[in-house]
């Protein structure tokens, strides 16, 4: 099969202008060429006699030269138009330069036409619109708005390579709905000799994709447009100019397809590495896939593992065509149908059988034609959805947030508990020393209360021994030796590590990982700022309060030495004979103030253990709590904002998450 010559671009425009004759656009500006003889000038010759559609008929040979700027049109009628000194009605006029067609002067004019229409957008910008962009419905935009979000609130958390995907999808949508909303872009791809070619023909009407028995045949992907206006979507692929057709003209086969844009892919196995390349961008731009196999590769190992597989979740706009059945014995082709959807099933690709949404699959053969109506069929009822773009970037979206399910889905519940909180400050509370604080505190309590209410000759004696100690009833302050600072410093690292360990339990590792750091960071100075937190949260200055009774056990203990003192002086007396020998009232004075001292001593240590123990307690709550609100404020709530963060993007990837897809 020759090669067939260059194609320039075809500029797309809908709305048709009614012209006086078909062929509009004859030449270049300033082009001096003249009208063929075959062609008279006057639009009343009558109409050419069609031909049947086989384009392998009719060679390029059988149609009249013209140079690169000649009627696009090909039909054999010339006449010179109102309008043929506009530059643009030859400079950008669109030729295939290679389809061999015949057609009636009527829909040679109405093409005519349509693209002299196309000619004058640019001067007449007014007088046309461009292709009404794609528009997403509510939910659709709602997982791509929540995608967008997650991938912001997680570009701190995860590295580029995992949001890579994400962001593609993203931009792709994005690039997709700026574009034409009337046109499905459907992909043919293939193994070698699968016959997609021979099939992208055989849909086309005319012989566009070269095919032959040398492997590969395809070099480069081939694009097809069955309406105007799909000028951007092509060159998204980037397909040149060159390499851009149109099918046979045919009013029913335009009806059926309208807005179908058809690309040839090369092989997906192709030896050349730079043709797998193409394969495998385009098949992430195009909105629909038609993969066709062969019964001697249908189960090819490459197509499935590489392709098939991991596209399972658009199926939706999958079509698998078993090729070349008319290779197949009896009701072979069948038993192969059948084994295909075994394997189809086994990729996890559901079948749009019976009605339920999925891929189709169908048994054809591109050479004999048969099953190739039914193909077009089913291509005209898919592409008149013109919902495939818009399923296309759902299911993008659904592969992308399978991909990032590791780094947001968790099996358990996850998160900080009350328990482990208080654990976290317990553990502080022992590393300042909040439990021998209270102790220490209701020990003052005790000995400021015996100062108060003991004997004269006791509170001597305890002078006399404590002489060194502070008087205001505090533990005198002192530098902690250097081994229980360090021991301090452990307890303190000891209960940072345990509570970062239970935030970020059950969290996925980036995020477990970036609590833990919260944590460390938080920890950073901990040890200092809780001493002297315990400087100036200890206990209050001066000396511990005293209950409304100290002042009545105070006097009865006043009284119980002066019971003494008389006493004594009384029998000093006696004894120098300044008194009256009476031995009995001195002895008992004497005697109830030496018992009555220390029973009001014992009473008062007796009534002073319920406020010196609330006392213990207080100072310890105080140090406790101080201790606590430490931690908290650089380490618990630095590791609850993580967490905090983690479920809001939880929230965004389970928006992104939820199935739902159509066009608004």
């Amino acid at each position: 099969m020759p090669r067939f010559p260059y194609t320039p671009t075809f500029t797309p425009t809908p709305a048709p202008r009614t012209t006086a004759d078909p062929a509009a656009a004859s030449g270049a500006p300033g082009s001096t060429k003249s009208p063929e003889p075959a062609e008279p000038s006057n639009s009343s010759r009558p109409s050419a006699s069609p031909r049947p559609a086989n384009p392998q008929r009719y060679p390029d040979s059988s149609r009249p030269s013209k140079p690169s700027g000649a009627s696009e049109s090909g039909s054999p009628t010339s006449s010179t138009p109102p309008n043929s000194s506009d530059p643009s009605d030859s400079a950008e006029s669109w030729d295939d330069g290679l389809i061999a067609r015949r057609v009636t002067e009527a829909t040679a004019a109405a093409l005519a036409a349509e693209r002299a229409s196309v000619l004058e957008t640019g001067s007449r910008g007014p007088a046309s619109k461009p292709p009404a962009p794609l528009a997403y419905d509510g939910r659709l935009r709602s997982r791509l708005d929540a995608l967008r979000e997650l991938v912001g609130l997680s570009r701190t958390r995860l590295d580029s390579r995992t949001l890579s995907e994400a962001g593609r999808v993203l931009d792709e949508a994005a690039a997709r709905r700026k574009l034409s909303g009337r046109h499905t872009v459907v992909a043919i791809a293939g193994a070698t000799g699968s016959g997609k070619s021979q099939l992208f023909n055989a849909l086309a009407g005319v012989a566009i994709s070269e095919t032959g028995v040398r492997r590969p045949t395809t070099a480069a992907p081939i694009a097809c447009s069955w309406s105007d206006g799909a000028a951007g979507l092509i060159d998204r692929l980037g397909i040149p100019g060159r390499l851009r057709r149109r099918p046979l003209q045919s009013p029913e086969a335009e009806a059926q397809l309208r807005g179908l844009v058809l690309v040839d892919l090369p092989d997906h196995d192709s030896a050349a590495v730079e043709h797998r390349k193409q394969v495998d961008r385009i098949l992430k731009l195009v909105d629909a896939v038609i993969w066709v196999v062969d019964p001697e590769k249908y189960a090819d190992a490459v197509l499935h593992e590489r392709y098939l597989r991991p596209m399972a979740g658009h199926a939706e706009i999958m079509f698998i065509v078993l090729n070349q059945v008319d290779r197949l014995p009896g009701d072979a082709a069948d038993q192969v149908l059948d084994d295909l959807r075994r394997l189809l099933d086994e990729d996890g690709i559901a079948l749009g059988e019976h009605g339920e949404p999925g891929a189709r699959v169908l048994a054809l053969s591109a050479l004999t034609g048969d099953g190739v109506g039914e193909l077009r069929e089913v291509l005209g009822e898919f592409v008149a959805e013109r919902g495939a773009a818009a399923r296309r970037v759902s299911a993008d979206v659904d592969a992308a947030a399978t991909e990032l399910r590791p780094m947001y889905a968790t099996g358990q519940r996850v998160g900080l508990s009350e328990e482990a909180r208080e654990e976290f400050a317990a553990r502080l509370a022992d590393a300042v020393g909040a439990t021998a604080a209270g102790e220490a505190a209701e020990r003052a309590w005790l000995r400021n209360a015996g100062r108060a209410c003991g004997t004269p000759w006791l509170r001597l004696w305890r002078w006399y021994r404590f002489r060194g100690e502070s008087t205001t009833g505090r533990i005198p302050v002192r530098t902690a030796p250097p081994d229980e600072e360090a021991t301090a410093r452990q307890r303190v690292e000891q209960a940072v590590r345990t509570v970062a360990d239970r935030a970020s339990a059950g969290l996925p590792a980036p995020w477990a990982q970036a609590v833990r750091e919260a944590a460390v960071r938080g920890s950073q100075g901990l040890p200092e700022a809780l001493d002297e937190l315990v400087a100036r949260a200890g206990l209050p200055p001066g000396r511990p309060p005293r209950p409304g009774w100290w002042p009545a056990a105070v006097l009865v203990q006043a009284a119980m030495t002066l019971l003494q003192v008389v006493g004594g002086l009384w029998l000093v007396g006696q004894i120098l004979g300044v008194m009256a020998p009476n031995l009995g009232v001195p002895v008992l004075l004497m005697a109830c103030g030496i018992v009555g001292g220390p029973l009001v001593e014992w009473g008062c240590r007796m009534a002073a253990r319920g406020p010196a123990r609330r006392y213990g307690q207080e100072a310890e709550r105080r140090l406790r709590e101080a201790a606590a609100g430490c931690g908290r404020a650089r380490v618990l709530e630095p590791v609850a904002a993580e967490l905090l963060r983690y479920r809001e993007v939880r929230e965004q990837y389970g928006r992104v998450a939820r199935n739902g897809t159509g066009v608004g």
